[in-house]
C-alpha cells in the first residue's frame, strides 16, 4: 500500500491519500479532539494515540491530520503512515457502526425561515457543486449552519478550520460567489 501526502494551506495540517475510499463520496467527519473521536471512529482515535496529534478529519478519499505547533511533520509522519497503512491492511472499519450520522452535512441543525427555502436550496447547491470539491482539495470541507437576514453562516472543517487564509476563502471566495449567483445573500460569516 502506498500512502501519499498533500501539504495544505494549513501549514499545522497534513493531508493523507491512502489510494482507498475512507468514507465514500460526499461523506465527511470531523474529529477536533481525542473525545470526539471515541467510539465513533476507530481509525481518528488511534490517530489521537500519536502525541502532538490535535485533530482528525475523514474525507471521501483522504485524512487530514492536524498537530500541535511544537511538533514536526518529519517526526510525527512515519507514525500517522504506519498507523493508517495497518488500519487499511488489517481492512477494519473507518467508522463503528453505531457511530450514528455526525458528520455535519446540510440538514444537520441548519437555522433558516421557510420561506427563504427555496434560496437555502441554491446556497446548499452551490455550495456542493463548487466550493466543497475545491476545499476537500486543500483537505477540508465547508458546512452550511443558516440564513438569516440575507447572512449565510458556514462552517470550514478539517485543515481550513485553523488555516490562516480562512476568513479570505470566506469572505473573499465564497461570499462573492454566493453574491454573484444568488441576489439575496449579502454576506457571509464563519458558524
Amino acid at each position: 500500500m502506498f500512502i501519499q501526502t498533500e501539504q495544505t494551506p494549513n501549514p499545522a495540517t497534513l493531508k493523507f491519500l491512502p489510494g482507498k475510499e475512507v468514507l465514500g463520496a460526499g461523506n465527511t467527519a470531523d474529529f477536533p479532539n481525542a473525545e470526539a473521536a471515541a467510539d465513533r471512529s476507530p481509525l481518528a482515535e488511534a490517530l489521537f494515540g500519536i502525541p502532538g496529534v490535535t485533530g482528525v478529519f475523514l474525507g471521501d478519499e483522504f485524512i487530514s491530520v492536524s498537530k500541535t505547533e511544537e511538533e514536526e511533520w518529519f517526526t510525527l509522519k512515519p507514525s500517522i503512515l504506519g498507523i493508517v497503512m495497518q488500519h487499511f491492511t488489517a481492512g477494519k472499519p473507518v467508522m463503528y457502526s453505531n457511530a450514528g450520522d455526525d458528520d455535519g452535512v446540510e440538514g444537520d441543525g441548519t437555522k433558516y425561515d421557510a420561506e427563504d427555502a427555496v434560496i437555502v436550496k441554491q446556497i446548499q447547491e452551490l455550495l456542493n457543486t463548487r466550493v466543497r470539491p475545491a476545499v476537500a482539495q486543500d483537505g477540508g470541507d465547508i458546512v452550511f449552519h443558516g440564513f438569516e437576514k440575507g447572512i449565510v453562516y458556514l462552517a470550514m472543517r478539517g485543515a481550513c478550520a485553523g488555516c490562516p487564509s480562512a476568513t479570505a476563502t470566506l469572505k473573499m471566495g465564497i461570499e462573492n460567489m454566493l453574491r454573484h449567483y444568488i441576489p439575496e445573500v449579502q454576506e457571509v460569516r464563519a458558524a
